[in-house]
């Protein structure tokens, strides 16, 4: 057991004092190679990327804890360039471009410079049956989810409107008037997405996934190691716990088509088995019922953070939760007692999507995606060399004052006009590539606030309530609040 002990360490400083530092200055010399002195050939980016393996993952991580991501954007920024810097996170070198222009560049290239990517716990967290990548096979089911735009997602909005109804119903008005947020939340994305992707309504199944998804989360933002106990270890437990419950499901779908006994067009899920991807193949049961869940998952962290932060605002803004409020009362004063919300109504409710867009901008529920460099390309004077990752920090530009003057005060009305500068805002991707579910967020966010806000008004009952921001914005007791019911 002591020799043992003995090898161990004597490898553990082997690598620490000769690895480590070797493979360093090799890849400093690499960088020097490549920065040349001849004014023809292009530089690489200024910047630094710290240790190998490591780089600058734990500062990154350490800002994203603090919930001031901008400022890891905006102190290199100044430092190194405005436009683009290097940087090595996850273990990966990266090259940050800056501001609106940055951001137009990559949304306007995808597939010709650059293509999505995700960090290996991805891969880890959510195999694929075929052995592609989960960025290799992005590509092929984002063409298929056309089912998640505008045209196929209203004829959802009445179900949509009936399910929030029956939650308000059985979730709301049974608890002596307080609930917590997070908890209330979270039940009514697991149960929104199931009910329009899966037509799933069991109320069992439904409490299983909403318990089990946020495991989810935690492992995609932690160290790729799969040991017991670890945060990637449970997330793969609960996916693979998950995935086994939905593929039962989309195999009696495929039961039920064969039968006729549920519709072609009925949800993402008969959208799913019955279209084939470019190559003329149809995904297999097991990759159906993991894009569901990812789906699902992306979904839920998205608007999970975005309407517990709309209820945190309304409460503690009672001129914006008014106006709000005004504008909900005139859309259900022009309906009859029983008619449901439909899509026209979702169009009038441009304050409210103004107060929720504000919300994404200040509290953004995410670090961001990464691209891949897919082609050497040149940006402003650097050389951003094929392989490299593009990290897009979202709040680099919602924080800056320069787009959005006086930036930590809340103001929906930022949003009213023309808006933002083009690509500063870009929260569901911008341009030619947006989030094919950022419609689908949409109708689940306005038809939230509509049932709430011409039910109840509410006051927090931690009115400094802590905020916890890895991997996301949370409130550290979920945001507990006590309502008071309203008769309009």
């Amino acid at each position: 057991m002591v020799l043992f002990f003995s090898q161990s360490l004597l490898l553990l400083l082997l690598f620490f004092f000769f690895f480590l530092p070797f493979a360093y200055f090799s890849y400093q010399l690499f960088i020097t190679k490549h920065q040349g002195n001849d004014s023809k050939t292009p530089r690489l980016p200024p910047g630094r990327t710290g240790w190998p393996l490591i780089g600058e993952s734990l500062n990154y991580i350490s800002t994203i804890k603090s919930g001031l991501l901008e400022n890891f954007v905006t102190y290199r920024m100044g430092k190194y360039s405005p436009k683009v810097f290097r940087t090595s996170i996850f273990g990966e070198t990266m090259a940050v471009l800056c501001g609106p222009e940055g951001n137009k560049l990559i949304f306007s290239n995808e597939r010709k410079l650059v293509r999505v990517w995700f960090p290996s716990s991805v891969d880890k967290i959510f195999p694929r049956s075929h052995g592609e990548t989960n960025a290799e096979n992005f590509f092929k089911v984002r063409k298929m989810m056309f089912v998640l735009k505008v045209d196929a997602l209203k004829k959802y909005v009445g179900l949509m409107d009936t399910a929030m109804k029956q939650f308000l119903r059985t979730d709301w008005n049974h608890r002596h008037q307080q609930i917590n947020v997070y908890e209330t939340v979270k039940k009514y994305t697991v149960m929104m997405a199931c009910r329009v992707f899966m037509s799933i309504d069991d109320a069992e199944q439904l409490g299983k996934i909403s318990n089990l998804i946020q495991h989810i989360e935690a492992g995609l933002f932690a160290v790729p190691i799969n040991l017991p106990g670890t945060a990637m270890n449970r997330a793969i437990k609960t996916v693979e716990l998950l995935s086994k419950d939905l593929e039962a499901v989309v195999k009696q779908r495929k039961v039920d088509l064969l039968n006729n006994k549920a519709s072609p067009t009925q949800d993402l899920l008969s959208h799913l088995l019955l279209t084939a991807n470019d190559d003329g193949r149809f995904l297999s049961e097991s990759d159906i019922a993991s894009h569901l869940l990812g789906l699902m998952q992306g979904g839920y962290s998205t608007l999970n953070v975005t309407i517990t932060f709309i209820m945190n605002y309304l409460a503690e803004l009672p001129d914006v939760y008014n106006q709000v409020l005004k504008e909900q009362v005139e859309i259900a004063n022009s309906k009859s007692p029983k008619e449901l919300l439909n899509w026209e109504d979702l169009r009038k409710m441009k304050y409210s999507w103004n107060v929720a867009q504000e919300v994404l901008r200040i509290r953004s529920p995410g670090v961001g995606t990464f691209r891949e460099v897919i082609a050497d390309f040149t940006y402003a004077g650097y050389l951003i060399p094929k392989g490299w990752k593009i990290p897009l920090i979202p709040q680099s530009t919602f924080k800056n004052p320069a787009y959005y003057p006086n930036p930590e005060k809340f103001d929906p009305t930022r949003f009213e006009g023309n808006g933002p500068a083009p690509y500063s805002y870009t929260p569901f991707g911008g341009g030619p590539r947006m989030c094919p579910g950022v419609e689908y967020a949409r109708l689940a966010i306005l038809i939230f606030m509509h049932n709430v806000v011409t039910n109840f008004k509410w006051e927090k009952l931690i009115p400094n309530e802590k905020i916890f921001t890895y991997p996301a914005p949370k409130f550290a007791h979920g945001l507990p609040i006590q309502l008071h019911p309203h008769n309009l």
